[in-house]
């Protein structure tokens, strides 16, 4: 797969892009344009979700700001001494991520919450140069299958030989180890698909594994 570096700009999968207008008319004040990733620029772990939120990350700018999600993520992170602060409410608020990063799988909103095959491939080069020049021996934690597969698509891994599942870890290249997540949206938490204690076990295998 080759690479791409980030563009704010992009509007190369024609639906995102006019979705992206559309809801600009309803909310002139959001951001509306594809979400860059946030945090350390050399990190030990990243953090990888599916995509931004219509009224979080698509409103705010950042990744899972201002959306349910968000809630637990960064609460999760500042515990684990990954985060200056255990919320994060808006682009401004002064939040820094420590040895951390976070992006996602697809930049842009996309309808429903639910991108099209073609749009999580096109959006994948954005997330091969993330991993291209991510740290050797590190941590990718994949929040949800999605972002589970393109990860594993990114670093050219067979799917069937690293199937998704919570808390399970998968040898990716470069020393890197990846670790799966049932993503922490408001009906995983909700229907106790996801708790706080299995969402915190993850992250705290990744200190481990980071120490």
């Amino acid at each position: 797969m080759t690479s791409a570096v980030f563009d704010s700009a992009c509007r190369r999968c024609d639906r995102l892009a006019e979705f992206l207008d559309q809801v600009k008319l309803q909310h002139p004040d959001y951001f509306c344009r594809p979400v860059p990733a946030f945090g350390a620029p050399d990190p030990g772990l990243l953090v990888v979700g599916l995509a931004p939120g219509m009224h979080g990350a698509n409103a705010s700018g950042r990744p899972f700001t201002g959306d349910h999600a968000g809630i637990l993520l960064y609460r999760t992170l500042h515990k684990y001494g990954f985060a200056s602060a255990p919320g994060s409410t808006s682009a401004d608020d002064g939040l820094r991520l420590i040895d951390c990063r976070i992006t996602n799988a697809v930049k842009c909103l996309p309808p429903q919450n639910k991108p099209s095959g073609g749009e999580i491939k096109q959006c994948r080069e954005y997330l091969c140069s993330e991993l291209n020049n991510f740290r050797s021996g590190g941590v990718v934690l994949a929040l949800g299958s999605i972002a589970h597969k393109s990860v594993v698509a990114a670093f050219g891994q067979r799917q069937k030989e690293a199937v998704f599942g919570h808390a399970v870890e998968h040898a990716m290249p470069r020393g890197i180890t990846l670790i799966d997540s049932y993503h922490c949206s408001r009906y995983n938490t909700q229907t106790r698909r996801l708790t706080t204690a299995m969402f915190e076990h993850v992250f705290s295998r990744a200190r481990a594994l980071l120490a």
